[in-house]
């Protein structure tokens, strides 16, 4: 529904449709009344800065992201806002709290004209992009949690390799049992990690055990259960590998609560970019990403698309490499690791 659609369901002239809708003088109360009352039942959303965007920008950009307790998304805003400053403009973050509903909700505000330019990284519970797929020309590019098959531009890391990196420093020092922690089964990121730890147990001729796979979905007291129920296993694990750092750390608390010892009993790695993860003890080994490069590179792609230079050139997917940090997580017993 647009404005000259409701115009001619009201069978009144678009000017004065607009001009009811900004509630001008001109226009008389019952005329105002009807437009609204037609506007409300055809879900018709007023684009409050349709008319000063014909002219001039908004000079802001939206970040869109699931949460700020995580070290990750902290650099990454730092990276976005170095070239939002660069280039004149403010940045609005929004939160969806790993609620896609949320996410749904804050997209039907942003495709009102609030912003010039979207990025975003999914959250975990987002199953479908509709609400996405309405914003029709708005430049949008996704970061870490993206939709695969949307075609618009993607900043991730190379988390399928790493991801083969991971478990393979297990395997290397000593771990036969290795476990995947996933936080969801719809992100991109979970399911590439995932492939690389299976590819990993391939290459390495390490059997398959689905039972070690855990989803830690549907709270933090639900989570610590799970991972609680895999760890007081007769065979548990000797390794873990968790997709995201909250994991990590509720390891950690587990085998203290369990009297389990890291690395000796078990060994815990995981994707971080906490700086406190040198300071656990034992010092928790991570893959690394390159958050801040991560947000000063998904800024620049979009900026070339709000300014609509070299669109077609940059709808694909950039993918910049993280590292690994060896701590005492996962070190091996003397004399006990392997090579590959």
């Amino acid at each position: 529904m647009n404005l000259k659609q409701l115009a001619k369901e009201l069978n009144l002239s678009i000017s004065t449709v607009s001009k009811a809708l900004r509630d001008s003088h001109e226009i008389s109360a019952a005329t105002k009344n009807a437009v609204l009352a037609k506007a409300k039942e055809l879900n018709y959303q007023v684009n409050l800065f349709a008319s000063s965007l014909r002219q001039q920008k908004s000079k802001t950009i939206a970040v869109v992201i699931p949460e700020v307790v995580n070290d990750f998304f902290g650099p990454v805003i730092n990276g976005i806002e170095s070239i939002a400053q660069e280039k004149g403009y403010h940045v609005l973050i929004y939160l969806t709290h790993e609620d896609m509903q949320k996410e749904v909700e804050i997209f039907k505000v942003l495709q009102n004209g609030r912003v010039d330019g979207i990025m975003m990284s999914l959250s975990e519970q987002t199953t479908t992009t509709n609400h996405l797929e309405a914003l029709n020309e708005m430049p949008l590019v996704f970061f870490d949690r993206v939709a695969e098959h949307l075609d618009v531009p993607k900043v991730t890391t190379d988390d399928y390799n790493c991801g083969i990196k991971a478990t393979e420093h297990l395997i290397q020092n000593g771990c036969k049992r290795i476990a995947f922690l996933s936080i969801s089964q719809n992100l991109s990121i979970s399911s590439k990690r995932m492939n690389g730890y299976l590819e990993a147990l391939k290459r390495n001729h390490l059997a398959l055990d689905h039972s070690l796979i855990v989803t830690c979905t549907g709270g933090e007291e639900k989570c610590d259960d799970l991972i609680r129920k895999l760890l007081k296993r007769k065979r548990r694990p000797d390794g873990v590998f968790a997709s995201v750092e909250k994991l990590a750390i509720s390891t950690y608390e587990i085998c203290n609560e369990l009297n389990l010892k890291i690395p000796q009993d078990v060994k815990v790695i995981c994707f971080s970019n906490s700086q406190t993860a040198a300071l656990l003890n034992p010092s928790l080994t991570t893959i690394a990403q390159p958050a801040y490069e991560i947000g000063r590179e998904a800024a620049t792609i979009l900026f070339r698309l709000v300014e609509k230079r070299g669109h077609h050139f940059i709808l694909g997917k950039t993918i910049l490499n993280s590292k690994l940090i060896a701590r005492n997580s996962t070190k091996a017993k003397r004399g006990k690791a392997s090579k590959i």
